[in-house]
C-alpha cells in the first residue's frame, strides 16, 4: 500500500480532484506566510548578512530534486576556466553535524553532506557547509581569502543570506505545465511568478527546445551527458558495457529521481537485472548493494562509500551542459 508521502508525490504530477479539494486552503496558507516571510526580509524588518564577495544563488523553486548540483558543478568550472576563484556553500543536508564545516581532502560524506563532498571532488573549488549560510560563507572566506565569488548550492529561499544574483533551475518537464501549485497541494515552494524576479532560469533535464519564454527572458537549458562507467575508487579503469551480456547487472541509486539513473543505464543498452533505490541522501553500506556481478552506482552514491576494495561496483558519472554559457553570464553580470 503506498505511504502517504508517495500518494501526495503523485498528486504533483497527476492532481487528483478529491485532494485538490482537500489541499489547495492549506497551499493558499502556505503562500501567505512564504510572501509575508519574503516581503519581511526584502524590507528589512528580518535581518540578512551580506558577505564581502558577491553571491550566486543556484536554487529552485520545488520541493525535492531539481538538477541543482550538476549545474552548480558546470558552473563553477566554467568560472574556474575563466580565471576566477569560487567558492561553494551549501546546508550539507544529510550530514552528521549541524555546526559549520569547511571541507578537507579527507572529509567523508558523514561530516560534509554527499552533495557538497561531490562537488568538491568534482570542482576541487573551496566548499563549506552549514545550515547558517552565512556562517558557512564567513568560515569559507576566513579558509580561502582569495576567494572571489560565493556560489550557494540550494538556499533560493534562504533570505538570512543577501545574495548578488539568483539563478532558479526549473525541471523542463514543467515548463508547459499549468496546473502547479504550492505545498502541499503542489510541489512548489514558492509560487511560478517567483522566476521572473531571479537574474535567470536554467531549464533542467529537457532538449533545449521547450517554449519557455514566458518563464523568463533570460533562459538557459541543461542536459545530462552521461561519461565512461569507471570502477569504484580506480577512476583511470573502464567499464567495457560489451561484456556485460552474460553478467548479472544491478544498479543502486539514493538519489532524487532515481529512475533518470536507471533509465540513462538502460539508453547505454545495459540490461538490469535488479533495481534497487534507496532515500535520497540515505548512508550507502555493503548491505544495501545487491548480490551481483556488477553493480552499477551514482557519483553522489558513490562519495557515500567508504575506501576499499569495491570490485564489483561501478561509478556512472554525469556532468550538466548548459547552454549558452552560464558562467560567461554570471561573470557579466556581477562584472568579475
Amino acid at each position: 500500500m503506498p505511504k502517504l508521502h508517495q500518494i501526495i508525490e503523485r498528486h504533483w504530477q497527476q492532481p487528483n480532484p478529491v485532494l485538490s479539494l482537500l489541499l489547495w486552503p492549506l497551499s493558499r496558507l502556505f503562500q501567505t506566510a512564504s510572501g509575508i516571510r519574503r516581503r519581511l526580509y526584502l524590507a528589512g524588518r528580518l535581518k540578512s548578512e551580506k558577505l564581502p564577495v558577491p553571491v550566486a544563488v543556484v536554487g529552485n523553486i520545488h520541493a525535492g530534486g531539481a538538477g541543482k548540483t550538476p549545474v552548480v558543478s558546470t558552473l563553477v568550472k566554467g568560472l574556474q576556466a575563466r580565471g576566477i576563484k569560487a567558492g561553494i556553500i551549501s546546508r550539507g543536508y544529510g550530514r552528521a553535524g549541524s555546526g559549520v564545516y569547511v571541507l578537507q581532502p579527507d572529509s567523508t560524506a558523514a561530516e560534509a553532506g554527499d552533495e557538497p563532498l561531490l562537488l568538491y571532488r568534482q570542482t576541487g573549488a573551496p566548499v563549506a557547509v552549514g545550515s547558517n549560510r552565512a556562517e558557512a560563507g564567513r568560515a569559507l572566506l576566513a579558509a580561502h581569502p582569495d576567494i572571489q565569488l560565493i556560489i550557494t548550492d540550494d538556499g533560493l529561499q534562504h533570505y538570512a543570506l543577501q545574495r548578488d544574483l539568483e539563478i532558479a533551475v526549473f525541471p523542463a518537464v514543467d515548463a508547459g505545465r499549468s496546473n502547479l501549485d504550492l505545498l502541499p497541494n503542489g510541489g512548489l515552494r514558492e509560487p511560478l511568478s517567483r522566476l521572473q524576479t531571479a537574474d535567470a532560469v536554467v531549464l533542467s533535464g529537457g532538449t533545449g527546445r521547450e517554449d519557455a519564454a514566458h518563464l523568463h527572458e533570460n533562459i538557459f537549458h541543461s542536459r545530462l551527458q552521461a561519461g565512461k562507467i569507471y570502477r569504484f575508487n580506480q577512476p583511470n579503469e573502464y567499464l567495457d558495457t560489451g561484456r556485460l551480456k552474460h553478467l548479472r547487472v544491478a544498479a543502486v541509486a539514493g538519489i532524487a529521481k532515481p529512475e533518470r539513473f536507471f533509465n540513462t543505464l538502460r539508453g547505454l543498452d545495459i540490461v538490469l537485472a535488479e533495481t534497487r533505490v534507496l532515500p535520497d541522501h540515505a548512508a550507502l553500506s555493503a548491505d544495501d548493494l545487491p548480490q551481483a556481478d556488477v553493480v552499477l552506482i551514482t557519483e553522489k552514491d558513490a562519495v557515500k562509500l567508504s575506501d576499499g576494495l569495491w570490485e564489483n561496483v561501478w561509478v556512472l558519472p554525469v556532468c550538466a551542459i548548459i547552454e549558452p554559457d552560464l558562467a560567461a553570464f554570471v561573470a557579466g553580470r556581477l562584472k568579475i
